[in-house]
């Protein structure tokens, strides 16, 4: 896939967003059909930023506007002096919806962004046409907060700090990157594998999991907003067998508790559906879109 129009990006043009604590969030938009119509934003997982997004992005945008940003401490957003809680990132992405405002929005979150994604709709239900969470970390998989998942994490998360001093983390992704258009893929090698995107890892990794547990007996509560859950159907990118099913049975769970929800399978994919399977998600987001 090739950006349209000779020169431009696939992901469109960037925008700093400014955040009431004199931090900016860098986000890249395609404008849509209609300058009044409804706007998708892309929220990605851990240690991803807007270029996971790409040939998602781009497919949806003929008929909304797109917008795909970094958190703060990954792509070209600056770190964050405060603590990257669950809460605070969920600030961040409210602000970030009132700068693109007055909606309707629909909410996609890929993996750990699909949390975000939930509390962001939670907090102003109003605006929001729908959430699409993709592969989602939800509080309902008992495995995420085991004592060996927790080891596995952060070991995973300290080697990664070393690959990336080392040079050594981009090879290992070479196949996520093969997939993307060929602007998106340069952004992503240049930008999403410094010691810099672990640091932030790391940082949010503290409070993330102690925080979803709470949700637990006190989830968000996002009303009747229509939520469209995709699972990987596969093992893999770094995810057992067990632990896979862990998690399908979670979105199940997920889709099951809301009055209009959806569980989809991406069969072919694993933990990556929007580089293995985007138009999955694509006729997920559009079939979500208010006319």
């Amino acid at each position: 896939m090739t950006a349209s129009v000779r020169g431009a990006h696939i992901q469109g043009t960037p925008e700093w967003v400014p955040l009431p604590d004199g931090r900016r969030l860098y986000a890249m938009v395609l404008p849509g059909a209609r300058p009044d119509g409804p706007t998708v934003v892309f929220e990605a997982g851990a240690g991803a930023g807007r270029s996971s997004w790409a040939l998602v992005q781009s497919a949806v945008a003929p008929r909304a506007r797109a917008v795909a940003y970094d958190r703060s401490g990954l792509g070209r957003s600056a770190p964050d002096p405060a603590d990257r809680t669950l809460t605070h990132m969920a600030d961040d992405l409210g602000a970030l919806l009132d700068h693109f405002g007055p909606g309707p929005f629909v909410l996609v979150g890929h993996s750990a962004g699909g949390p975000l994604v939930r509390l962001a709709a939670a907090r102003g239900p109003g605006r929001i046409a729908g959430l699409v969470l993709v592969d989602p970390t939800d509080e309902a998989a008992d495995v995420l907060f085991g004592s060996r998942f927790r080891r596995m994490e952060r070991t995973a998360l300290r080697l990664g700090h070393a690959l990336a001093a080392l040079g050594l983390l981009r090879p290992l992704f070479r196949g996520q990157l093969a997939q993307l258009p060929a602007d998106a893929s340069r952004d992503m090698a240049r930008e999403g594998f410094t010691t810099g995107v672990l640091r932030t890892q790391r940082r949010q990794a503290r409070t993330y999991l102690d925080e979803l547990a709470a949700w637990r007996d006190a989830p968000p509560d996002t009303g009747d907003i229509p939520v469209t859950v995709i699972s990987g159907g596969l093992p893999g990118d770094g995810m057992d067998s067990t632990l896979r099913a862990a998690a399908n049975a979670s979105h199940a769970h997920r889709a099951a508790r809301v009055t209009k929800g959806r569980h989809v399978v991406a069969e072919r994919s694993g933990h990556y559906v929007p580089l293995t399977e985007p138009e999955v998600v694509v006729r997920e987001i559009l079939a979500l879109l208010p006319d």
